[in-house]
């Protein structure tokens, strides 16, 4: 029984998910959402390839595996030379505890159009609520809280605050 457990139990009999394809509008790049579980689907790996429709070129951008990958959206504002792929996702284990759950921070992040460019917006201990973008400035406005005591929980103590960047500079224009 060992030796069957052993056999089946290893990387050879793990699948690969397609989640989902994104075309990314006014490139020749579409993305595609991947998921690697093990014989017990579990999740093995999460990540996204930027695949190059005319070179079959890929850029493999990774996230832990037990990462919660949200929204994914393109953002393009040709008049602002903004064309950007924003992502919401919970990558980090804040407590340090049994992985990336329900209590542990969302964060926004920003890729090119091909992937190449990661940079985090938020705060890895700010915990995003909701976010939209002004397309007449090229702003991203973020809604939510820090956890100021530490016990994992949004709370009177908590501090609530609404940020906003710059899309075209990745840079924090304000805090209120």
């Amino acid at each position: 029984m060992i030796l069957t457990l052993t056999i089946y139990g290893q990387d050879k009999y793990n699948h690969i998910h397609f989640n989902k394809l994104t075309e990314v509008i006014g490139t020749e790049y579409v993305i595609a959402s991947m998921e690697n579980q093990g014989k017990m689907y579990n999740t093995k790996s999460q990540y996204f390839l930027f695949i190059n429709t005319q070179t079959g070129n890929i850029n493999q951008v990774d996230f832990p595996s037990d990462a919660n990958i949200g929204k994914l959206e393109q953002i393009k504002i040709d008049s602002l030379g903004i064309n950007l792929i924003v992502v919401s996702a919970k990558t980090i284990d804040l407590d340090n505890k049994s992985g990336i759950d329900f209590n542990d921070p969302m964060q926004i992040i920003v890729f090119s159009p091909d992937g190449k460019q990661k940079n985090q917006l938020t705060s890895d201990r700010f915990f995003t609520r909701t976010w939209i973008i002004n397309k007449q400035t090229g702003s991203i406005v973020i809604t939510g809280h820090y956890d100021t005591n530490n016990n994992g929980k949004y709370d009177k103590t908590d501090k609530s605050e609404i940020h906003i960047y710059d899309l075209k500079t990745l840079k924090l224009i304000s805090k209120i």
